[in-house]
């Protein structure tokens, strides 16, 4: 009934915004992303977006066809390769972003690996920044991380915004310097957070430095300072700071997945696994218990 290649083109889309993105990323005409969509609103005779000159947005009924889109995908993926006869092999590295340490990427990892048992997945956790460096010195077929700001590349998962967040028992002294609990550069996340700080004359200081997310997190829960954290990734024990505080706004943030140099051994399967996280994306926002990644 909903044509495959239709349903990479509404997800594409959805992760844009745009058709004119979406038609660059996927290689296609405008024309032809347009007449994809039209045609998926036919198969569902539901609108999927609302669009203008200006803007494209989901409907209701495009944001319910987001999950039904992945998940159709990752079992016709699944189909493919059972009835095609042929078993992915090979080393395929994969580099997850400290973020995602708190979440469920481990249920959708393990899934792979059960469809994918020939291959052979080394995972790298690690700063986002340090893991689009790895990517580009060839280092990594395939990486989940945060956007950089300058870099227009990767296959949306979602967006999110980005927040301060400490403990709830947290007081901040509006005349002394922030309190920062960071990771250390290269960090995205980081450099957010002393950019916006700089531009709004806050004055800071940092108190904790640490490149694993667990221990930022025991900082925070200690009330040293604050963080800034993805919004919809709010570790346990850990609240948002009210708007009060008077710090400045974070903005947007964006989680993509981006290929590396495409090594032949590896190219099937890192797309397997990017379907894969595409169809479980929606799992990536719910904490995983217990334990981290």
């Amino acid at each position: 009934m909903y044509d495959p290649s239709h349903l990479r083109t509404f997800l594409t889309v959805a992760g844009t915004l745009s058709f004119t993105r979406a038609a660059r990323r996927l290689g296609l005409r405008q024309s032809t992303v347009s007449q994809h969509v039209r045609r998926l609103e036919d198969a569902t005779g539901r609108q999927l977006f609302t669009r203008d000159t200006h803007s494209v947005e989901l409907t209701e009924d495009g944001e319910a066809m987001l999950g039904f889109a992945r998940r159709i995908l990752e079992v016709h993926e699944q189909a493919t390769a059972f009835f095609g006869g042929t078993r992915l092999r090979g080393r395929l590295r994969f580099g997850a972003s400290e973020d995602f340490v708190l979440t469920r990427l481990p249920e959708i990892l393990e899934g792979f690996r059960h469809e994918h048992p020939e291959v052979d997945l080394e995972l790298s956790v690690e700063l986002s920044g340090t893991l689009h460096e790895e990517l580009a010195a060839g280092k990594l077929d395939l990486v989940l991380a945060k956007r950089r700001p300058e870099d227009p590349r990767g296959e949306p998962v979602w967006h999110d915004r980005l927040v301060w967040i400490g403990a709830e028992r947290l007081r901040l002294d509006p005349d002394r310097p922030v309190p920062l609990i960071v990771y250390p550069p290269p960090g995205i996340t980081r450099a957010r957070a002393l950019d916006v700080l700089q531009r709004h004359g806050r004055p800071w200081r940092v108190v904790c430095t640490s490149r694993s997310l667990n221990g930022l997190v025991a900082a925070a829960r200690a009330g040293l300072g604050v963080m800034a954290h993805t919004r919809g990734l709010v570790p346990p024990g850990l609240v948002r700071v009210p708007d009060r505080a008077g710090l400045p706004d974070l903005g947007r943030v964006d989680f993509v997945l981006v290929h590396g140099r495409r090594r032949p051994s590896a190219q099937q399967a890192a797309d397997a696994l990017a379907a894969a996280i595409l169809a479980g994306g929606d799992r990536l926002h719910r904490p995983q218990h217990p334990g981290p990644l």
